[in-house]
């Protein structure tokens, strides 16, 4: 049975029309117009194209393995074959596989490894709206390669709510193409910040939910630990036994966070209570109303500790509006936000782009594992801010990364060939030159592993 008709469908001839006259396009396409799973199988058969691959960033690894997997059902196919993905720990792909579907830090990987992109016809960058460090990072790589090494190589990013105009000046001049989408009426409840504990007033907020009205719930929580006792709280409250609680957070594993998307059983009712990762390029099925807890997690760099750090800060009012969009994706829904009208005009519109926030040092080894010593030789839509730069290669300095004229050492060749912080890398290759045998490298790695997790408790 052929797929059933998206809105990105109507913008699919001026797409391949763009692509075959020019090396690059800008797509703005709202958050359930089809662009992630559509816009490439569309490609695939383009002259331009001539048999060789597709590579689309997708910033997180859930909408990577779920994008791959639709992809492939609308061919007929098992992921591995036409369609695979490449995402940190896992990797499906074939001798066969024409799309591959990688995370942020496989693309950069890819770049490094081979600044020529062999075999690599399109280089997609979804959701290029979340403004994520990798995702600058991956467009400045790309453009360059195309500047120096593969004229031909074709870029597009998309985007759902980004402004595309400053995106197409930076990529030369490149058209836009904009794609209507599909929603349904969603009404709005403001219920006000809590007075209590915030877990509380959720549990309240999905109760109301389940009592007035049919169809799934997608609650939006900052992290994995209010996740956690909102789950409790509702264990404990009167939900009901026909109600499923689906947790859905990054450090899941595979089978949990499927069985978050699937559709719930018969008879039942499903409660995912997610972080900010199902905020786009993933549509789970069934929800017809959204809890909003109106807070998210960001990265930002602590001078204190010379590495960055995760805070909580209100949602924007750019991922407010896709958080409530949510509901309204497979007919009318309903929004509850945990917070005042009055609060919402005082709501920043979008996120700041990562790089102007986040530790730049990982950013720095990247640049020169690339050759760039300067980030001005590269192009971006938000250059790293000098003081926040400086920082980054004086750390890399004192790490021995680099030699005294700016290029990586023997020592850094080694830090950035391992998939981690500078500071965590600098312990694993200092740990394996101590000639202490394996022991003292797995308690580096250990402490790395340990480090590097998102909350060590």
């Amino acid at each position: 049975m052929p797929p059933a008709p998206l809105p990105i469908e109507s913008a699919l001839p001026d797409i391949r029309a763009a692509l075959a006259a020019g090396n690059g396009l800008v797509l703005q396409a709202p958050p359930g117009a089809g662009k992630t799973t559509r816009v490439p199988l569309a490609l695939l058969d383009e002259p331009w194209l001539a048999g060789k691959k597709i590579v689309m960033l997708e910033p997180r690894r859930l909408a990577a393995r779920a994008a791959a997997a639709r992809m492939a059902a609308t061919l007929g196919e098992t992921v591995g074959a036409t369609i695979g993905y490449r995402i940190r720990f896992d990797s499906r792909v074939g001798p066969a596989t024409r799309i591959e579907v990688v995370t942020e830090g496989v693309l950069t990987r890819l770049l490094r490894d081979d600044p020529g992109l062999g075999g690599v016809g399109l280089v997609i960058f979804d959701e290029f709206h979340e403004r994520s460090l990798h995702a600058d990072l991956g467009l400045a790589f790309c453009l360059e390669t195309r500047a120096v090494l593969r004229p031909d190589l074709r870029l597009l990013v998309m985007s759902a709510t980004l402004e595309g105009e400053p995106v197409a000046r930076l990529m030369g001049g490149a058209p836009i193409v904009t794609s209507e989408g599909r929603a349904f009426p969603v009404e709005t409840h403001w219920l006000g910040k809590p007075a209590g504990r915030l877990e509380d007033a959720v549990a309240r907020a999905v109760n109301r939910a389940l009592a007035g009205g049919e169809g799934d719930i997608l609650v939006f929580l900052p992290g994995a630990a209010e996740i956690r006792r909102v789950e409790g709280a509702l264990r404990d409250s009167a939900a009901g036994e026909d109600v499923l609680l689906a947790p859905l957070y990054g450090d899941m594993t595979q089978d949990d966070q499927d069985r978050a998307i699937r559709p719930a059983p018969p008879g039942r009712r499903k409660v995912v209570l997610a972080t900010a990762i199902a905020e786009t390029s993933l549509t789970i099925e069934g929800v017809r109303a959204v809890v909003d807890s109106g807070l998210m997690r960001r990265a930002r760099f602590d001078p204190d500790s010379g590495m960055g750090r995760l805070v909580t800060v209100s949602v924007t009012r750019a991922a407010a509006d896709q958080r409530r969009g949510r509901a309204g994706r497979l007919g009318p829904g309903v929004c509850y936000r945990l917070w005042s009208e009055a609060e919402e005009r005082g709501l920043i519109p979008f996120t700041p782009p990562e790089i102007l926030e986040a530790d730049l040092a990982p950013l720095a080894l990247d640049l020169a594992a690339w050759g760039a010593a300067d980030p001005a030789s590269l192009s971006w839509l938000d250059p790293p801010p000098e003081a926040a730069w400086a920082e980054a290669r004086a750390l890399l300095f004192r790490l021995g990364a680099l030699e005294e004229d700016g290029r990586l050492s023997d020592h850094g060749r080694a830090m950035a060939g391992l998939a981690l912080h500078p500071r965590l890398a600098h312990m694993i290759v200092r740990a394996r030159a101590m000639g202490s045998g394996a022991k003292m490298t797995a308690l580096a790695c250990d402490l790395a592993a340990l480090l590097g997790e998102r909350d060590v408790l």
